[in-house]
């Protein structure tokens, strides 16, 4: 119960205050339908899938300290960073970078989803604003994006922050599949007020997702557009490429970086067994643990997440 509470938290922070700046390519929000999730890009995966504009917000900063991006996990979206963000930039005076994954938040949609390709959309981004070398630091499926860019492009990473997320295959995530699955299936009637209609979300999503917190943070993917409820999400890129992101690419090299993995002591995402491959791929590595935390470390406990990086960037 007290998991889900303070998982609950973060859901507060979904409607938070405004940043200054905000960008997104050339490209305007895309949306799915509920049940189903359509492409705005008009292909069925391209031989050589491109770098998307990615939906954006920047805090200022002194330039001459590298800034940090904050990589939000699988359903989220940068607004689950909104109040570590502006924490972060008061108490360091850093320029602070939140970003929408692809199929996710307001970023496009792509029929293409994988590591590799999340990971070019950021090399494409982050020169593009004069953020690197940049310190990243990416929870979940935004921490192996996040290890993918720096063992690919080292120079753009000054620091690695990986949170409860390794480059090893856990159990943590084997209920991924059913909640994409579930809220496929979700079938709203047109014509419903939108606080029915999204209760009736809630109703179906119930049968399959019983923690409601869990609901919760899924509904939060549930936006208006046209007037009736869509999911924001792509969820059909989502559960053809699912398979992918439960797992991370083989790589050879390593990236000789300060890097820190930041572990939820609540949390069964990372397991021992997974060291000796981390520290294959990241020989600098510190592994931190956060006690009575869970896997949304950012969430449950916001202030040890911030005292965490900050001792970790001293």
């Amino acid at each position: 119960v007290r998991a889900g509470q303070r998982l609950a938290s973060m859901l507060r922070w979904i409607r938070a205050w405004k940043l200054p700046r905000e960008g997104l390519g050339s490209h305007s929000p895309s949306f799915a339908r509920v049940p189903v999730a359509p492409s705005s890009s008009g292909g069925r995966g391209e031989a050589e899938p491109r770098p998307l504009p990615l939906s954006y917000r920047l805090l200022d900063g002194e330039a001459a300290l590298p800034a940090v991006v904050f990589l939000h996990g699988l359903f989220g979206c940068k607004t689950n960073f909104n109040s570590i963000a502006k924490a972060f930039a008061q108490q360091t005076g850093r320029r602070v970078l939140t970003v929408d994954a692809r199929n996710h938040g307001n970023s496009p949609h792509s029929p293409d989803m994988s590591y590799e390709i999340m990971s070019q959309d950021l090399q494409d981004l982050l020169p593009r604003l004069g953020l690197v070398p940049c310190v990243i630091a990416g929870h979940s499926m935004g921490g192996r994006t996040a290890m993918l860019l720096a063992l690919q492009r080292p120079e753009l990473v000054e620091r690695l922050i990986a949170v409860d997320i390794s480059p090893v295959e856990g159990t943590g995530s084997s209920q991924f599949p059913a909640y994409v699955a579930a809220m496929r299936t979700v079938n709203i009637p047109d014509g419903l007020p939108h606080s029915r209609a999204r209760k009736l979300a809630d109703e179906q999503l119930s049968s399959v997702i019983q923690n409601l917190a869990v609901r919760q943070y899924l509904l939060t993917n549930l936006v208006e557009v046209d007037g009736r409820l869509a999911w924001r999400l792509n969820l059909d890129a989502l559960a053809q490429h699912l398979d992918k992101l439960l797992t991370f690419p083989q790589r050879q090299e390593s990236y000789l970086g300060p890097t820190l993995f930041l572990l939820g002591g609540n949390s069964q995402f990372v397991h021992p067994s997974h060291h000796p491959e981390i520290m294959r791929l990241f020989p600098r590595a510190q592994i931190q643990t956060v006690p009575n935390a869970g896997h949304w470390i950012h969430a449950e406990r916001p202030q040890d997440f911030i005292a965490a990086i900050r001792g970790f960037l001293v």
